[in-house]
């Protein structure tokens, strides 16, 4: 079981400059290579850390000083100056050379290595060894030329229909005709790519389209026991099933079967003194209503799943992965993803092959819905080169943003404006480093880019666009969040959510909402598709605000706020941080040194914060307020007595440097898994805890959860459900008890109490609906399949 997860819309935290993580080559091509510039490079796989440092250090003072100081107004100088100087360094320009030249890439595609790989996928498959057999077709297809030919036929191809004969063994049919679509889309006068379509269409019980696919195979076959064997296939699905024997309708490819249209809401950008420009509703919404959706401006793979998910949808990658056609790096679910990707032309002629005019009108409508072109190929400039896979993301993420935003625009050369989005940024509270490091990334990018197109501009004025453009997507980019759960044990009773940042993207629209520490409206994503949900009820002119990573519950009112402050420049000025409120009480609060007594004992931090604040409003809260910290509710006179180590019911006073060394001590329960008595030791860290903190203070409910887990693990389920209850019940004092923190905790309890047989495993169930419907809607269960047991009940 995990500790208690926040579900939310994260922005990404600015990285260093470059990625210098290493990547093992998944391809077994030739060893890493030095290059000249010092760049550790693989045929297939890219770590490529150029010594930054070692250019920052070739800069003059005077120049990093102004940069500096640097603001909107003078960048155009301080980047045309820093473009002078790297200009006549010769290492930089061997850098670019590296980063950018498609004769030096790392993912140029090999035949003779494609070749390899293919020959070890038949031996698999021969042997029967399927597992390894797609294995090698798959490696074979990453690094296969497009245009090569292996026997007469397309290598490509080849492959493709081979793999699809490998996915039929393996029960895999549905995947098998995706790469039997790839195939005819690549070569649609192959026999056997439309013979082995044909299977797969038969073994789905598709009859009508297997006799379509296997008479345009027919035609296509050259060799007579060739003809003799389709025509047997072709009577025996005639003789066996009622098939009409004429070409039907190709189904319409359907990404999705959720039908859940954002409704009539009228939402305006309006301008507020405190939080600038923002979103409201000029209609009333009731919880749940899904108000927005939006595609990404641009978007991009966070470089640590480029091998698991897809490079556009950023789904999961399945067995059957597709390649780019141009180079070994980019990785896509389907062939779908792969064209909107890339923009490439899969059409091949069928010139010479005289098929009829029902099976012509079949074979386009096949190559049709096998490749539907959406979108601009973000993908096009950065394939076969060495920097999108060097760079940090952010910086790739621009490159999208700018060749999008000139292509719409139209003036590629014709014009000094390279990117020009009515986005916020932060760049004068930005610290030297970084002001620096926007300066030499903006310089790169464009460089590389100067290789795709000639006609790109570069002086300081593109440069200066560049520079506060990262700073906007610093500010402005959302993170991707895959939901990624698990069970360990058939009966689910471990089952674990958790998210996951896949990728990274820029929403013109989705930006323009406002940050609020306890939001009222939740964001999620299918595909690349921003969801943008109500959960609580909103009036007319009430704003919309989402969380931008802290949240009442996960962190203290400092906590927030200097994280805020840092990532975006701002003090949050929402009811939150303003008001009184449990959860900042509670979070990391002592427990008074009065048995009796329920009241809250504040750290000098927490003490500085609670102090800004005014008074809680009237209502529930209060009265609940009003029972653990009396102080904050009686007249401003006495806010004196908010102190350090000071009870606010009571006033009684506890030792605050002891308490923490207890608290120091009791902290060895996050090892517990490690320890041989995990039980008795975990018990024992839980009772030390709880002498000195309050009974709600997070760090509480997260070994209530680890102890849950502990009594999971040895099969005790009754006491991990009563420690799971305890972890909720400290969890809805901080979060509140529609918080999407506390569905994902009841699904922990719920599987427990179904194995358990448990009478209260109904009402956990039907919270689990309420909380998870109020954010995802009618979209819960693509979401969250692992669900579906509980639907299922006893």
């Amino acid at each position: 079981m995990l500790q208690p997860l926040t579900f939310h819309n994260s922005r990404l935290q600015w990285s260093s400059f470059l990625d210098n993580s290493e990547e093992r080559c998944k391809m077994g091509k030739k060893k890493p290579r030095q290059s000249p510039w010092g760049f550790v490079s693989c045929p297939s796989c890219c770590s490529l850390p150029p010594p930054m440092e070692k250019l920052k250090s070739a800069i003059p003072q005077t120049l990093i000083l102004s940069i500096s100081q640097s603001n909107p107004h003078t960048l155009p100088n301080t980047c045309s100056s820093l473009h002078d100087f790297l200009n006549h360094l010769p290492q930089f320009h061997q850098m670019v050379e590296d980063l950018a030249h498609k004769e030096t890439s790392l993912f140029l595609k090999n035949k003779e290595s494609a070749l390899k790989f293919k020959l070890k996928g038949n031996k698999c498959l021969s042997n029967g060894d399927n597992s390894n057999a797609l294995r090698f077709y798959t490696q074979a297809l990453r690094i296969a030329p497009r245009d090569v030919n292996d026997m007469g036929k397309n290598l490509v191809a080849t492959l493709y229909v081979n793999r699809a004969a490998v996915l039929q063994k393996m029960g895999l049919v549905v995947e098998s005709l995706h790469d039997c679509n790839m195939a005819v889309a690549i070569c649609r006068s192959y026999s056997k790519a439309w013979y082995r379509r044909g299977k797969a269409n038969t073994l789905m019980g598709n009859y009508e389209n297997a006799v379509c696919d296997l008479k345009v195979s027919l035609h296509m076959e050259h060799s007579i026991s060739g003809k003799k064997q389709i025509e047997g296939e072709i009577n025996l699905i005639l003789g066996q099933h009622k098939v009409k024997d004429f070409p039907p309708n190709v189904d319409k490819y359907n990404d999705s079967n959720i039908n859940d249209q954002p409704q009539q809401i009228q939402l305006q950008c309006v301008t507020t003194e405190t939080k600038g420009r923002g979103m409201v509703c000029l209609t009333e919404i009731p919880p749940a209503t899904l108000l927005h959706t939006e595609e990404p401006y641009a978007a991009i793979i966070s470089k640590q799943f480029r091998e698991t998910h897809c490079h556009f949808c950023f789904n999961e990658l399945p067995k059957n992965i597709v390649p780019c056609l141009s180079c070994s790096m980019a990785l896509y679910c389907s062939q779908i993803c792969q064209a909107n990707a890339s923009w490439q032309d899969l059409e091949s002629d069928m010139k010479g092959y005289d098929i009829g005019i029902d099976l012509e009108k079949y074979v386009e409508n096949v190559i049709k819905e096998s490749v539907i072109i959406k979108q601009n190929g973000e993908h096009k400039h950065e394939c076969g080169v060495n920097w999108p896979a060097a760079l940090p993301s952010e910086t790739v993420l621009a490159g999208r943003v700018i060749l999008k935003y000139m292509t719409h625009q139209g003036h590629f050369g014709k014009s000094s404006t390279i990117v020009n989005l009515d986005l916020c940024h932060n760049y004068v509270q930005l610290d030297p480093e970084a002001k620096l490091e926007l300066h030499i990334s903006s310089i790169i990018l464009l460089k590389c880019l100067q290789f795709y197109t000639s006609d790109f501009p570069l002086n300081g004025e593109t440069i200066s666009q560049c520079v506060l453009l990262l700073a906007q997507i610093k500010v402005n980019s959302m993170a991707i969040i895959r939901v990624k759960s698990s069970d360990s044990s058939a009966n689910h009773t471990t089952s674990t959510t958790e998210q996951v940042r896949v990728g990274q993207a820029i929403y013109l629209t989705g930006s323009m909402f406002n940050h609020s520490c306890k939001p009222n409206i939740h964001t999620y994503f299918q595909s690349r598709t921003l969801n943008i949900r109500a959960i609580d009820f909103v009036r007319v002119g009430q704003p919309l605000e989402l969380s931008y990573g802290p949240q009442v519950g996960r962190w203290s009112c400092n906590e927030r706020q200097i994280s805020l402050k840092n990532q975006y420049a701002f003090i949050c000025s929402c009811a939150s941080c303003t008001k009184s409120n449990l959860s900042d009480l509670f979070i990391n609060s002592y427990r008074c040194s009065n048995p009796t007594c329920f009241g809250v004992v504040l750290d000098r931090d927490l003490v500085n914060y609670e102090k800004r604040k005014v008074n809680p409003c009237d209502g529930v809260e209060y009265n609940e307020i009003k029972k653990v910290a009396s102080v904050l509710c009686e007249e401003t006179e006495l806010t004196h007595r908010v102190e350090p180590g000071v009870c606010l019911n009571c006033g009684g006073y506890r030792d605050m440097y002891g308490s923490k060394e207890t608290v120091k001590k009791g902290e060895i329960c996050k090892g517990l898994l490690d320890s041989s008595e995990v039980v008795s030791s975990g018990l024992r860290c839980l009772d030390v805890l709880k002498s000195v903190l309050h009974p709600y203070n997070k760090r509480v409910a997260e070994v209530e959860d680890y102890v849950a887990q502990v009594f999971c693990s040895i099969g005790e389920l009754q006491r991990a459900r009563d420690h799971c209850k305890a972890s909720i019940k400290i969890l809805e004092k901080l979060y509140g008890e529609e918080h999407i923190v506390i569905g994902n905790e009841l699904v922990k309890l719920a599987s427990i109490q179904l194995s358990l047989g448990d009478g209260d495993f109904e009402e956990s169930r039907n919270r689990i609906e309420l909380v998870f419907s109020r954010h995802y809607g009618s979209h819960v269960d693509v979401i969250f399949p692992h669900l579906k047991f509980l639907k299922k009940g006893p």
